[in-house]
């Protein structure tokens, strides 16, 4: 016997040419919403010029400082440092704004902001040029004196800045200029770790630390002649009781204290040590360090830029958690694919996809939850939290490293830790009245 074969009917074809529109319809409709989310980012630095400037000094500014971190970092292997100095290294990048952010907020809530904001620039300006001196192993006491006062500059430049922005917008428009923030970071973190790793290729490490510092020379110009119109109130307590009204405020308000903390689980993406001893582990023999450097940084910074873009509208409080739980995964997913550079870098684009979402919608959660007057301080000690999480990071990683774990160990630990801090913010929803961020 011969078997029969039915044609689809009409009402299959009819299902699944239906089901076809749809799913491109779903599709147009996505891309019109990244594209109107676009918009939203343009429309906001046209209505507000202060933004635009800031922003642009932010670009010109983290786009110079990748010259210097790829090139520090190259300069440490080609030291042929031990895991425990470049995890140190790392660490002092992060160490510097803890250690100064219990008197910064103070301080930002007593002085103009762009006047504090000149004055850190410059520090950075002399603190970059001056790495030009560093040569030998023998020379790693200034490179780490530099690195320190360079970092305390940026976290205090950062925060002050930070601080600055829910002063002179609110609602969304403060959650657009929070992610903008993110997108500017991640994108000047795209170019300037690939082309850093060119530049120090091709010219050397000196060059790259010049560069650096010209363009931070460039933004404190435009800084110089950007008029700031905001009211400004100095606090007649001085630093002490205005530290001790902070603390009585987190006990009067102890939501803002689990914020913090929440943002903090982001530290663990402090992977700069993780990726220079993955460098030296994997790949050293097929690719020059800088490049490999450059590299990796960059396409994870790719994931950085698109991430906010895609997640942007679909986020919200309920929804961090599973971001949390994506941001797991892909880190899991970076361990797995380790061994193979090109892979890799495959990997470390997924890996930064979830990373900006989470922090720009964890600060603006804090900056949303706290009353004005103490937003410079509690943005000081939010900023500090989240470096010692960063500084804990990358001395662990160094810790476990330099004690023979695998490096694909030490990065499982870390997504971990985002399920931890998954957890940790869904029993925050259950527990604290916490305002969710109009998207509208």
């Amino acid at each position: 016997m011969f078997k029969e074969y039915s044609q689809p009917n009409i009402s299959t074809k009819r299902k699944r040419t239906v089901s076809n529109r749809i799913y491109l319809f779903n599709f147009f409709v996505t891309i019109y919403d990244n594209l109107a989310l676009m918009n939203q980012y343009i429309t906001l630095l046209r209505e507000e010029p202060v933004i635009k400037r800031l922003s642009t000094i932010q670009l010109i500014g983290y786009f110079g400082a990748w010259f210097s971190n790829v090139a520090i970092y190259t300069l440490l292997l080609d030291m042929k440092v031990s895991p425990e100095i470049i995890a140190f290294t790392a660490m002092l990048h992060f160490l510097a704004g803890v250690v100064q952010a219990p008197i910064s907020g103070s301080i930002i809530d007593s002085f103009k902001a762009k006047h504090l904001m000149l004055s850190l620039i410059l520090i950075e300006i002399f603190a970059t040029i001056l790495l030009i001196f560093v040569h030998t192993i023998s020379d790693l006491w200034l490179l780490y004196i530099l690195i320190f006062f360079k970092m305390a500059a940026a976290s205090f430049y950062f925060t002050t800045e930070m601080s600055l922005l829910p002063k002179i917008l609110d609602g969304s428009k403060l959650q657009k200029a929070n992610e903008l923030h993110s997108i500017i970071w991640s994108l000047s973190y795209t170019l300037g770790m690939a082309l850093s790793g060119f530049v120090v290729f091709w010219l050397g490490v000196k060059v790259a630390f010049i560069l650096d510092a010209f363009m931070f020379f460039v933004g404190f110009v435009l800084l110089y002649r950007l008029e700031i119109k905001i009211e400004f109130i100095k606090s007649e307590e001085n630093l002490l009781q205005m530290m001790r009204d902070t603390f009585r405020y987190f006990k009067r308000a102890p939501h803002a204290i689990h914020l913090m903390l929440v943002h903090a689980f982001v530290g663990f993406t402090a992977f700069d040590a993780l990726v220079a001893l993955m460098v030296d582990t994997y790949y050293a023999s097929i690719i020059a360090t800088s490049l490999a450097l450059g590299l990796l940084h960059a396409s994870r910074a790719v994931g950085l830029v698109i991430g906010p873009i895609v997640l942007g509208k679909w986020i919200n409080n309920k929804k961090m958690v599973y971001l949390f739980i994506f941001q797991a995964i892909a880190v899991w997913l970076w361990a797995f694919m380790m061994h193979d550079f090109y892979l890799s870098l495959i990997a470390s684009v997924v890996v930064g996809f979830f990373t900006t979402t989470l922090w720009s919608y964890s600060y603006t959660l804090l900056q949303k939850n706290i009353e004005q007057k103490y937003y410079g301080r509690i943005v000081a000690y939010n900023d500090m939290l989240f470096l010692s999480s960063a500084a804990f990071t990358s001395f662990m990683i160094g810790f476990l490293a330099s004690h023979k774990h695998s490096l694909e160990f030490i990065t499982v630990l870390l997504g971990l830790g985002f399920i931890v801090g998954g957890i940790y913010f869904f029993w925050i929803l259950k527990t604290q009245n916490i305002k969710d961020i109009c998207n509208q």
